[in-house]
């Protein structure tokens, strides 16, 4: 079976219900060429092939960020777009690829990418703010503005004080992610002190766990 898939257009894969995502991510990480498929794919009037292409993409961002790193302007671009879910997974590709930022492209675009945190949908919000834990342990030369942006969280009004209460659990645990690479941890701390009155009770435990590994961080 696995051979006989290998043997089918990239096109035909993503239109077989029963093909994983994560097998064709895997098959097009062995073939360069097959590359071009996934990125026609997210133009494909197919809903399914569509959403796969993309879900592929961000899989291979993940596992190869190098290998999609010439294509980032295509994800930028996509940032832009009016399809939510295009405009989430761009966000996770643009955080994975991060890693091989070599021309610094993710500097150029941070404003427009943080202005995210403001976005209609609680759910971009939430993409970005999950992203930002990896850009900033990639680009420590950010961190000090992540840092700024992810605080604005507390302040930014969201639809419910709910979506701003998971909101702000993301956050925290973005900063663990890299709170061992930055001297300014005070602010960090003081974020995840005032949590520990949250109403959300899942963000009172992120809360919670985050001082007890970091909050002795600052004296």
């Amino acid at each position: 079976m696995r051979e006989e898939n290998e043997n089918l257009s990239i096109s035909n894969m993503l239109s077989k219900k029963e093909i994983k995502a994560e097998h064709v991510a895997r098959s097009v990480i062995k073939n360069l060429r097959l590359l071009p498929e996934l990125f026609n794919g997210i133009s494909s009037e197919n809903t399914r092939i569509r959403f796969k292409s993309a879900k592929i993409l961000r899989i291979i961002s993940e596992e190869n960020p190098e290998m999609l790193y010439s294509k980032m302007d295509f994800f930028i671009n996509l940032l832009n777009s009016k399809n939510k879910i295009l405009k989430w997974i761009a966000v996770d590709v643009i955080g994975n690829l991060s890693s091989a930022d070599t021309e610094n492209k993710f500097d150029k675009i941070f404003n427009k990418f943080y202005a995210l945190l403001a976005d209609d949908s609680m759910i971009t919000a939430g993409h970005v703010i999950d992203s930002s834990g990896k850009i900033a342990r990639a680009k420590p030369h950010l961190q000090n503005k992540i840092t700024k942006e992810l605080l604005r969280v507390e302040k930014i009004e969201y639809r419910t004080s709910e979506c701003r209460n998971i909101l702000l659990g993301k956050v925290i645990l973005s900063f663990s992610q890299y709170i061992n690479q930055i001297n300014n941890t005070e602010e960090m701390v003081s974020l995840a002190k005032r949590q520990r009155d949250n109403s959300r009770k899942a963000t009172r435990v992120k809360a919670e766990k985050f001082l007890r590994t970091h909050g002795d961080s600052v004296g």
